[in-house]
């Protein structure tokens, strides 16, 4: 009964999709037209002449791109009890997420924002049963390996990580196919927290697992040293992998490897600002960016970001291969706010993008700029078709070596490491100079050497970031950094050969 009403639901939820689909630029003025009608009467409203906002150059006339630092004094005014001040009312929740010099950031979720969170990753996993006819994994177990759902008050505004607000929406009729339990789901240290999860699931009939790939490896390396078994043999019936947040693409050998079959998998691009994008074909390059989720999305072209004055854009003006700085204004709150993702269109009919990197995680000590696509499409495509596999690697600069030109630091945790390390940096480095031009010139000037392949220690990743209190959760390595304050604290290899 459950697949046949999946399926109905499934066919009814992708046809009323289409009506924004194949209207995207009218979606996104409608969507605009609403957030400004909605918000016109907020603090942040009338500080931005909302009512005299009648269209977009109006609007990019009014509101000037935003970080969190530009809307904290908003935030501080909701947490002092104010309504009313960047969205009708107030929040129901504060998404906490890692800051920088800011430190803890507060992303506020409102009765209209909430929804559209709940209602995309439905819409993800619908969309993947009417393109494949897979409905079988509907009445096995679900596990999304997430933060805890224990959330605080911050002056009656419920405060914690996405993950962990999300999991108070579980809907119903799936709430006895969700793993694990709520109190397992609630413990705080990461470790503890998996071990207890590969308890619960073991003899589980496991059809759906889904999160950020580093920690499902964790997950999936326990269940393989608890029973000796590939994971796809432990749960014959997991037809369907569920992730975001990082480019899998690094990944994809090892769990091939681990799991011993090949298996479904759907890419989301949430994120605590909103849910932007989900895979919605399974043989077509790029995620559909959602034109329908009460967000407004604006694009500025990364290489010009840190202008003076960087041009922004509407849907309506980006191009295909542009790198752009994504900025959302949202019934959240959010107005005009830089969420740091850069992304590129792959296709406009329908607007699919991809997740490049991020714009503050970059390497540019020598002019290359250098961003995540670039480091995960070369180390990608080097150990294609090989047994090499990789748990996790970041790349910085190395500006002072003690002899020799400087040169790009590739800082690699393997978990079958290549037979010839000199041969591997060898490719990598012509990887990388097939994808970035700048990067080539470097080399053939000789204002740089070739990358160097520092090995880190097994396991060596999640040993940093249990040191710096982010193991686990949505909390992600960077790809890239412009500085070596990574590079310098994770613990190398010293025996390789």
């Amino acid at each position: 009964m459950k697949k046949i009403a999946a399926k109905l639901f499934a066919k009814f939820i992708v046809w009323k999709n289409k009506k924004w689909i194949e209207n995207p630029i009218n979606a996104q003025e409608k969507t605009l037209k609403y957030l400004i009608k909605n918000a016109s009467k907020t603090k942040f409203g009338i500080d931005h002449n909302f009512k005299l906002i009648k269209n977009y150059e109006d609007f990019k006339s009014n509101v000037s791109v935003n970080d969190y630092e530009r809307i904290r004094p908003y935030i501080k005014l909701i947490i002092a009890g104010e309504k009313d001040v960047l969205w009708q009312g107030r929040p129901l929740y504060f998404a906490k997420t890692s800051g920088t010099t800011s430190g803890a950031k507060y992303i506020p979720i409102t009765k209209d924002s909430m929804p559209t969170h709940i209602n995309s990753a439905r819409d993800a996993l619908l969309n993947y049963i009417e393109q494949t006819g897979n409905v079988d994994f509907v009445n096995g177990k679900h596990i999304f390996i997430q933060g805890s759902p224990v959330l605080e008050d911050l002056n009656g505004i419920s405060l914690g990580r996405l993950s962990g607000i999300v999991a108070h929406f579980v809907p119903s009729y799936l709430q006895k196919n969700r793993m694990p339990s709520w109190e397992t789901n609630s413990i705080e240290d990461w470790e503890d927290k998996v071990d207890e999860i590969v308890k619960e699931t073991l003899d589980q009939n496991m059809t759906v697992i889904g999160g950020i790939p580093s920690w499902v490896q964790m997950y999936f390396e326990k269940i393989k040293s608890n029973t000796g078994k590939k994971i796809g043999n432990q749960f014959p019936n997991f037809s369907l992998f569920v992730y975001g947040g990082v480019n899998f693409e690094p990944y994809q050998a090892l769990f091939d490897n681990i799991i011993g079959r090949k298996v479904d998998s759907v890419e989301l691009f949430p994120a605590s600002e909103g849910f932007f994008a989900y895979q919605d074909e399974m043989d077509k390059k790029g995620l559909l960016l959602l034109l329908n989720n009460g967000i407004f999305y604006e694009f500025i072209e990364a290489e010009k970001f840190f202008d003076i004055e960087p041009q922004r854009i509407s849907l309506k003006d980006v191009k295909l291969g542009v790198n752009y700085v994504l900025i959302i204004s949202s019934n959240a709150g959010l107005w005009s706010y830089n969420i740091g993702d850069t992304v590129s269109f792959v296709c406009d009919r329908p607007y699919r993008i991809i997740v490049t990197g991020r714009i503050k995680h970059f390497i540019s000590a020598f002019g290359e700029h250098v961003i995540g696509k670039e480091v995960e499409t070369a180390i990608k495509n080097v150990i294609n078709s090989t047994l090499i596999e990789v748990r996790e690697f970041t790349v910085a600069p190395q500006i002072n070596p003690i002899l020799g030109l400087p040169y790009h630091d590739w800082l690699i945790d393997f978990k079958k490491p290549p037979i010839n390390i000199d041969e591997f940096s060898k490719a990598l480095d012509f990887e990388m100079r097939k994808q970035n031009i700048y990067y080539d010139d470097l080399i053939k000037g000789k204002i740089l050497r070739p990358i160097k392949i520092s090995v880190v220690k097994e396991h060596g990743f999640e040993s940093y970031m249990k040191k710096i209190g982010k193991l686990g959760g949505q909390n992600k390595v960077p790809r890239l950094s412009n500085d070596r304050k990574i590079a310098d604290s994770l613990s190398l290899k010293t025996d390789y050969v």
